[in-house]
């Protein structure tokens, strides 16, 4: 049965901070776990069948959705991203964006997508009321690009909806690239050089070991410094203020006003003390960090309505000490970890 939108208020009850003393401001919310590529760091076809996933009744409806994000942000959330799986693959997803923007007291509403589908949808999720986008690209390279989606993929697609996304009135469009030693450091440059100039905001981040499917390996890891310095030798760089504390990119800008670059680096410098995000997946569960071996069921809760979602989230992240990436390779970090399409990233 879905969870009924019992209360329109959303003023914060009482503010949630953790254990270490982090308040609660970000949530990345899944709203679909299927995805239409299959990159090997993420989602490797060999290790996850595409009949994987879970049915439409497991999934949160938009009511629920609904009641779920008022509920966060009555305890201190501001800031909303959706994810997948493929977020563009959910049914009537401009719908739901719609009811999202809706809500008093989200300041930010954003959407991460792969961009293979986003030329025919940017419009209507501009005019549905999202505020930013960011999208994965991994590779220039037309024959790279399709290799690292697991085959699947069309770096023409991806620009198209980029183009698509700037004539749909997005600005400063997000364009993530994860960087792995020996398969795509090579495309560094070739970012670099293509959106210099375009408004858009280019982030390198560290390869990661999130999940335990991608056959992560430390050697694969090129550190953001080193990211850096490449591109500092090709066109200066001089360092830019973070916009607020906890900002997972550390931000540069380019010394002859081409714009800016950012590097996320949560394998060599990890920003664990300021993280404020926490995780939902697609069926309603919260994961307090992206490295989480397990998540907490929300749906018992949600079917109470928002008041007691939201006094029952406030618990869970009172009771969170997640540091997973200041603790990396010790036996307190070892052990399962949730799969990055699961969450989103």
């Amino acid at each position: 049965m879905a969870a009924a939108v019992t209360s329109t208020d959303t003023r914060p009850t009482t503010a949630a901070s953790d254990r270490l003393g982090r308040p609660l401001r970000d949530l990345r919310l899944s709203v679909i776990d299927a995805c239409n590529f299959r990159c090997p760091y993420c989602m490797p076809a060999d290790r996850i069948a595409d009949d994987h996933g879970l049915d439409a009744a497991s999934r949160l409806d938009f009511d629920e959705i609904e009641t779920l994000v008022r509920g966060f942000v009555q305890v201190g959330v501001r800031k909303l991203r959706l994810t997948g799986g493929e977020p563009l693959l959910r049914r009537r997803l401009p719908e739901l964006i719609a009811r999202l923007a809706s809500i008093a007291g989200l300041d930010d509403l954003a959407l991460t997508t792969n961009g293979a589908l986003l030329a025919g949808q940017a419009h209507a999720l501009r005019t549905a009321g999202l505020q930013r986008l960011t999208v994965s690209l991994d590779a220039l390279d037309p024959v790279l690009y399709r290799q690292l989606s697991g085959g699947r993929g069309d770096v023409g697609h991806a620009l198209a909806g980029i183009a698509a996304a700037e004539a749909a009135g997005f600005g400063a469009i997000k364009l993530n690239c994860v960087v792995q030693r020996g398969i795509n450091d090579g495309e560094i440059l070739p970012l670099a050089g293509h959106f210099r100039g375009s408004g858009h905001v280019l982030r390198f981040i560290e390869y990661m070991d999130v999940g335990t499917c991608n056959g992560w390996s430390a050697a694969r890891v090129v550190p953001s410094v080193e990211i850096r310095d490449a591109i500092h030798a090709r066109w200066p760089l001089r360092p830019l203020a973070p916009h607020y504390r906890g900002e997972v990119a550390t931000r540069y800008g380019f010394e002859d006003g081409g714009g800016e670059v950012g590097f996320v680096s949560s394998v060599s410098t990890p920003f664990c003390g300021d993280c404020h995000r926490a995780r939902v997946s697609a069926d309603g569960k919260l994961y307090t960090c992206l490295f989480a071996g397990q998540g907490h069921d929300l749906r018992p809760a949600l079917r109470e309505g928002q008041p007691a979602l939201a006094q029952h989230i406030a618990g869970l992240w009172s009771d969170r000490a997640d540091r997973y990436s200041e603790l990396r390779g010790t036996r307190a970090a070892s052990g399962k970890r949730v799969e990055m399409f699961l969450v989103g990233g």
